[in-house]
């Protein structure tokens, strides 16, 4: 055998290794959910087809031609008895393309489907789409919403100014798309979610209307509209749900993550916060639940973050960030979260539906001073004390 199929050999073996790599949940953790040891998703788990020319002639030094730079922000599905996600998938030149990623267990042994997804253009082609959303809608078509990004020719000479909009696409096999228009509206949208119920025989999405592609602005936090068709969907009457406040983990801007699990107790919701602090911004992951009669309406608001990143999860391309579009509740209640650390890779944490709803419906809320901060440990503290006593 000749040296470069040698080299091809060791490389598949390494691959191999890695793809199977058992996970394991990590000890001691908040009670609320397990994190796992390894990233269930890296840039390394990319099919080496993606990356090598494997034709010696063309490549004798046996070098990446194309190198991918992160896996990150996947939407996910329980799909034929297989736990798969939507993989936003950047390569060294920055752009970002969608690709399928399955496991049989939902923690380990992702593996890729052999190609990317080619999503169709809109009118006005996107510079690059990412953050795939998707949605099991009633109606019988998967829908996935995620930013189209463009340069914002209103600024000729900015090269960093761009403009986003949600856009739309659905499929019945998570391999042919069909692209419908993006969503119209008065503002710049990202982090738009599809309600998977009709509400009012109408299409729902959560939304997150922002003055500027990265400023929320005046945007006051996610908010809720009605479609009538979602094949020309446009924003007519908006409010918000879930407003931003002054020092907390979303006083910069938030926007809501996957779309909600529907529970006997209501709706649950996963959504991040960002704020500012001497570093950055900072990304964290935080829950909410809103009433079964009305997805509006909000019940029960746990204080401060849900997941925050931690260790080696806090270093990556963008840094500090945790961020989530994607979760797959099981007939057994588990619930499986996908989330990425800075921008770089992608994680799983797993909980359950009971421990969701509990957390959420008996955590305090946040009361926004000190004053109410400190009277909440209080409580607890009489309340252990009175406990301790018994």
């Amino acid at each position: 055998m000749s040296g470069f199929k040698n080299k091809i050999t060791a490389l598949r073996k390494h691959h191999e290794e890695l793809l199977n790599r058992k996970n394991e949940p990590l000890a001691w953790g908040n009670g609320i959910y397990e994190k796992y040891k390894n990233p269930i998703i890296t840039a390394e788990h990319t099919p080496l087809e993606w990356r090598y020319d494997f034709n010696e002639q063309d490549n004798p030094y046996l070098m990446q031609r194309i190198m991918m730079n992160a896996t990150l922000n996947a939407g996910a599905i329980k799909w034929q008895g297989k736990y798969v996600v939507v993989v936003r998938v950047e390569g060294a030149d920055r752009k970002s393309f969608f690709a399928v990623a399955e496991s049989p267990n939902g923690v380990d042994n992702f593996r890729f489907w052999p190609e990317p997804i080619t999503m169709p253009d809109d009118v006005i082609p996107a510079t690059n789409i990412y953050d795939m959303r998707l949605t099991a809608h009633e109606d019988g078509w998967i829908y996935g919403i995620f930013c189209a990004e463009r340069h914002d020719d209103t600024c000729p000479g900015d090269l960093s100014a761009a403009t986003a909009t949600a856009a739309i696409a659905r499929t019945r096999d998570l391999k042919t798309w069909e692209r419908l228009p993006d969503l119209k509206s008065q503002s710049q949208q990202r982090n738009v979610v599809l309600h998977p119920e009709f509400v009012n025989g109408k299409y729902a999405f959560y939304t997150r209307p922002q003055d500027g592609f990265i400023d929320a602005g005046s945007g006051g936090g996610i908010g809720w509209a009605l479609v009538d068709d979602i094949t020309h969907a446009e924003i007519v009457d908006e409010k918000i749900i879930n407003a931003r406040h002054y020092h907390t983990i979303m006083e910069v801007k938030n926007g809501e993550g996957p779309h909600p699990i529907k529970t006997p107790q209501g709706w649950l919701h996963l959504a991040h916060g960002v704020r500012g602090c001497a570093s950055g911004l900072r990304y964290v992951l935080y829950m909410y639940m809103t009433a079964l009669d009305d997805p509006t309406r909000v019940i029960a608001q746990p204080g401060g973050y849900f997941l925050v990143p931690e260790g080696d999860e806090y270093i990556g391309d963008v840094m500090n960030v945790a961020f989530s579009n994607g979760w797959i509740a099981d007939e057994d209640g588990r619930v499986f979260i996908y989330y990425a650390s800075s921008d770089t890779r992608l994680h799983v944490a797993t909980s359950t539906i009971d421990r969701l709803v509990d957390y959420c419906m008996n955590t305090p809320q946040d009361g926004l001073t000190t004053t109410a901060s400190v009277e909440t440990i209080k409580r607890l503290i009489e309340k252990n004390r009175t406990t301790n006593k018994e």
